[in-house]
C-alpha cells in the first residue's frame, strides 16, 4: 500500500473502526471496503445474480412435508420469490480481501413520514411496489397501494441509529435495501452477513455485505434474519414475520424481574443509597437556602422563605438538573438536607422499570389503570402469545410502541400490526403498551371530539412512610384532530403533544376554565369525583 493510501486507511478506520468492530466486520476486509466507498464501487454484479424460483402450487401438492416446508418460506404466498446466488465462475474465497460487497438503499426514511414519502416522493411507491410483488399499476399513487406496502415493508426494512445529535436525530432510521440486497433470504446457517454503515464522509449509509465461508458458483447468498440470537423461542419469534407461526402456548404472565436485575440498574445508575434517616422538623418560619443549577427556578422562586445561595455546603435544599448520585455521603454528613432527587429514581422515570413496579400494585395483570404493558427486550413471547390470543378472540388490538428512555412522543408509534411491533425490537429498547382504543374525548368546538391527557406535579417528600403532595392546579393537552381508530400515523389525532412539534396548533386551557366544560359533557362525573379518583390512583 502507498502512503498516501495507508493515510487514507488510518483514516478511514479512525472515523469507523469502531462502528465496524461492533458489526464483526473482518479486519481483513476493511481496505478494500475503504477503496470501494470512496471510489463508490458496486461490484456485487460481477459475483451474483438474482434467480426467480418457481413454487408448486401447494393445492395441488399431496405431499404434506413440502406443503409445510412452503409455508416456512420467507415470502410464502402468491407473489413471486427470488433467491441470490453466486454467478462468478472461480465462485468466492472468504480469505479474499476484496470478498466484501456494498448494498445500496432503495428507501430510507423514519417511520412517521413513510407515508407522506410514498404520497409524494416521484417514483418510490412504484419502485417499493414492484420490490415487494404488489400490483401497482397506476401513475398517481393510491391508498390501497400504500396500506399495503406499509403492512409489508416491515418484512423488508432494517434499521440504524445515529449517536450523535439531537434527540430527534437519534431517533432510529430505517430502510429498505436495493432489489438486490432485499432479495437475499433468511437462513438459519447464512453462507454471509451484513451490516449497515453509515459513511462519514459522503453522509450516506449503506449495507456492507460479506462471505462466511468459501462458496462455489451456483451456491446461494443466505443472512440470518435473527442474526445474535441464540435462544430457540426468541428467535422463532424473532423470524414470525417472515415466517408464521403461534406461540398461544407460552404463558402471557409477566413476573416481576429478579433482584439482579434491580442490582445492576443500581451499578449502571453508580449511585450510593442512603442510610436510614429521621426527617428533621423545621420551624414554620424558617427561610431556606437553595443552591440550584436550573435556570427557571433561579427565574421564578420568588417566595420571601426562599433564598438563594452560591454555597452548596450551606444550603438547605439542593435544586440539581445534573444527577446525584452520592446519597449516602449527603444522609451521613447532612441528613437535614432536602434534595429534588431520590435514590434510583429511574425506577419510576423509565417506562419498562416503570410498568414493572406499577403491576406490584395489581395482579399478574396489574392495576386496572395500567394498560397491559409488556418489555420488547425481555417478554416478547409473553406479549406474541398475549396479542395472538386477543386476535383469536376478536378483541381490539391496537397497540403503542415507545422507546424506554425517550420523551416527546419521540420515536413512539401506534399500530395493529404484530410484524409491525416486532421489528422495532430491534432499533432500540422499547416497551409496548395496550392502546386505549375507547379513551374518554373532549368537545373542541373547532375541532370536534379529541383525545386529551392530564398532567399533574406530584412532590414525593417520604418513601417510608409514604408522602405524597399533588398539585391541584394541573395542565391539559389536546389533539388537534378528532379522534377515530384509524389514521395510526396522524400525530395530530392521536398525540396531545404538540408544544414540540414544529407548524402545529397549540391548544392552551386552564384547568379552572376546563372543569365546567368537562362537567357540561359529562355531568354524569363532578369533577371532584374524578379529583378524588386520581389522587386515590396515585
Amino acid at each position: 500500500m502507498s502512503g498516501d493510501g495507508e493515510e487514507d486507511l488510518s483514516a478511514f478506520v479512525a472515523l469507523h473502526g469502531a462502528a465496524l468492530r461492533a458489526s464483526r466486520v473482518p479486519t481483513r476486509y476493511w481496505e478494500s471496503l475503504c477503496r470501494k466507498l470512496r471510489g463508490e464501487v458496486f461490484d456485487a454484479g460481477d459475483y451474483f445474480g438474482i434467480m426467480q424460483v418457481e413454487e408448486a402450487d401447494e393445492e395441488e401438492d399431496d405431499d404434506e412435508e413440502m406443503e409445510e416446508e412452503f409455508k416456512k418460506k420467507p415470502n410464502p404466498g402468491n407473489e413471486p420469490c427470488f433467491k441470490v446466488i453466486v454467478t462468478n465462475e472461480n465462485g468466492l474465497q472468504a480469505s479474499n480481501p476484496n470478498s466484501i460487497f456494498l448494498i445500496d438503499h432503495a428507501w430510507t426514511y423514519r417511520v412517521e413520514h413513510a407515508r407522506q414519502q410514498l404520497l409524494h416522493v416521484p417514483g418510490l411507491l412504484h419502485r417499493m411496489t414492484d420490490l415487494m410483488g404488489i400490483d401497482f399499476h397506476g401513475e398517481i399513487p393510491d391508498e390501497g397501494s400504500i396500506e399495503q406496502v406499509l403492512r409489508e415493508m416491515w418484512k423488508y426494512n432494517q434499521t440504524y441509529q445515529l449517536s450523535q445529535g439531537t434527540a430527534e436525530e437519534k431517533v432510529p432510521v430505517w430502510y429498505i435495501m436495493d432489489e438486490f440486497g432485499s432479495r437475499i433470504q433468511h437462513s438459519d446457517q447464512p453462507s454471509f452477513a451484513t451490516a449497515p454503515l453509515f459513511y462519514m464522509p459522503q453522509q450516506i449509509a449503506y449495507t456492507v455485505l460479506w462471505p462466511l465461508r468459501d462458496l462455489e458458483t451456483g451456491d446461494e447468498v443466505t443472512r440470518d434474519y435473527a442474526y445474535g440470537e441464540t435462544d430457540r423461542l426468541i428467535r422463532k419469534c424473532v423470524l414470525l414475520p417472515w415466517v408464521p407461526t403461534e406461540v398461544w402456548d407460552v404463558n402471557c404472565f409477566t413476573p416481576e424481574p429478579s433482584d439482579e436485575h434491580y442490582q445492576a440498574i443500581l451499578a449502571e445508575n453508580k449511585e450510593k443509597l442512603p442510610i436510614t434517616i429521621n426527617p428533621p422538623v423545621y420551624d414554620k418560619d424558617k427561610v431556606f437556602k437553595v443552591f440550584t443549577d436550573i435556570q427557571q427556578v433561579l427565574n421564578n422562586l420568588t417566595h420571601p422563605r426562599f433564598v438563594f445561595t452560591d454555597n452548596e455546603g450551606k444550603a438547605d435544599i439542593l435544586y440539581n438538573f445534573s444527577h446525584f448520585k452520592d446519597y449516602r455521603k449527603l444522609s451521613e454528613e447532612r441528613p437535614e438536607v432536602m434534595l429534588n432527587q431520590f435514590p434510583c429514581e429511574n425506577l419510576l422515570t423509565v417506562k419498562d422499570c416503570l410498568a414493572s413496579i406499577s403491576r406490584r400494585a395489581g395482579g399478574p395483570d396489574g392495576p386496572r389503570w395500567l394498560p397491559r404493558t409488556f418489555n420488547l427486550q425481555t417478554e416478547l413471547p409473553q406479549f406474541i402469545s398475549y396479542f395472538q390470543q386477543r386476535d383469536r378472540r376478536g378483541e381490539d388490538n391496537h397497540w403503542i410502541c415507545k422507546p424506554w428512555n425517550l420523551a416527546r412522543s419521540l420515536d413512539t408509534h401506534i399500530t395493529n400490526s404484530l410484524n409491525n411491533i416486532i421489528r422495532h425490537r430491534e432499533s432500540s429498547p422499547k416497551v409496548v403498551c395496550k392502546y386505549i382504543e375507547n379513551p374518554v374525548l373532549f368537545h373542541r368546538e373547532d375541532v370536534g371530539m379529541v383525545k386529551f391527557d392530564i398532567r399533574y406535579v406530584v412532590l414525593l417528600r417520604s418513601v417510608k412512610p409514604l408522602k405524597l403532595y399533588i398539585y391541584d392546579v394541573f395542565w391539559l393537552r389536546f389533539s388537534n384532530r378528532a379522534f377515530s381508530l384509524d389514521d395510526l400515523d396522524d400525530y395530530e389525532k392521536h398525540f396531545t403533544v404538540m408544544n414540540y412539534a414544529p407548524g402545529v396548533t397549540l391548544k392552551q386551557v386552564h384547568c379552572e376554565e376546563f372543569i365546567p366544560l368537562f362537567e357540561k359533557q359529562y355531568p354524569e362525573y363532578p369533577w371532584a369525583t374524578v379529583q378524588f379518583m386520581l389522587e386515590r390512583k396515585s
